[in-house]
């Protein structure tokens, strides 16, 4: 069965629904206060036109014309946004949790499409303080999915859902170089299988922090054991992979939650700078900013 092709009214209201509501009410609002007083001023009664008159008065009845009907039709679709946002909200957070209590949650992972396993993600670093922007539509071996904010400073995240193959290098250098067109931080690539050891040891001391199906697994792990949204961190300083979680005296990995223990890099941009490290070390890399 051939796909319908969607209107320009359904792609105006999923991109409002794309936003936080919020947004979409006060567009709502302030559309109307611009298009009703148009709508509703009296039409001009001079006859008297000279030559070159008919273009202006002809474009001023189609802008009242316009705004007679969207004054009403533009709120309305920022509204249908609004909600559509809200329960896209829902979805992700049933999602994530749904994930997170499952007895087997790699194979609830497989089981969903790009898409969901983008909004999954998101949903997840959300939790963890994050504001989200979700770039859409890049298709399943699309660029940048996310954009990670956190006290001013920028991440970007690239999901790669995939099964049975392994992330290799090219994918992780293309992502640094977005980090650097982008002006991150740092980031995060993030797959449902596994990285080449050529991937892990490009993205070492890059800032780029690379997560596995196994270190999935632990991250939908510490989403059902700590439901609530993580506090907001102190300003963080850039290390050798980016922070995922509040630092604390002595804290635990964020991915394995095994104890961490004080560690120097000894190279790289970073090389002298103190920082928590995962005792698992090198099977796990996280890390926490001291």
């Amino acid at each position: 069965m051939a796909r319908r092709r969607s209107s320009a009214f359904d792609d105006f209201i999923f991109l409002l629904s794309r936003l936080p509501w919020w947004v979409s009410i006060l567009l709502a609002l302030v559309s109307w206060l611009v298009l009703h007083p148009i709508a509703t001023a009296p039409p001009s009664t001079s006859t008297v036109l000279r030559p070159g008159d008919m273009g202006g008065v002809l474009a001023g009845h189609l802008w009242r014309t316009f705004a007679l009907f969207g004054q009403y039709l533009i709120p309305a679709c920022c509204v249908f946004g609004a909600i559509g946002s809200i329960a896209g909200r829902y979805k992700r957070k049933q999602r994530l949790n749904s994930v997170a209590n499952a007895t087997q949650p790699a194979r609830t992972i497989d089981g969903l499409s790009w898409q969901q396993f983008e909004q999954l993600i998101g949903e997840a670093f959300r939790k963890q303080g994050y504001s989200i922007t979700e770039t859409g539509a890049n298709g399943p071996d699309g660029g940048v999915d996310l954009i990670l904010r956190k006290h001013n400073e920028k991440y970007l995240v690239q999901c790669k859902h995939w099964r049975s193959l392994k992330v290799g290098v090219p994918v992780v250098r293309e992502f640094f170089g977005a980090m650097a067109a982008e002006g991150a931080v740092g980031g995060y690539v993030v797959t449902s299988g596994q990285f080449t050891k050529e991937a892990k040891a490009f993205a070492n001391g890059r800032n780029i922090q690379l997560i596995d199906g196994a270190g999935l697994k632990r991250l939908m792990h510490k989403q059902a054991s700590e439901p609530s949204a993580a506090q907001p961190t102190p300003n963080p300083t850039p290390t050798a992979t980016p922070p995922i979680s509040e630092a604390t005296a002595e804290p635990h990995c964020p991915l394995c939650n095994n104890s961490m223990i004080k560690r120097t890099a000894r190279k790289g941009t970073n090389a002298g700078k103190v920082f928590w490290g995962s005792s698992a070390y090198p099977k796990c890399r996280g890390i926490v900013n001291v």
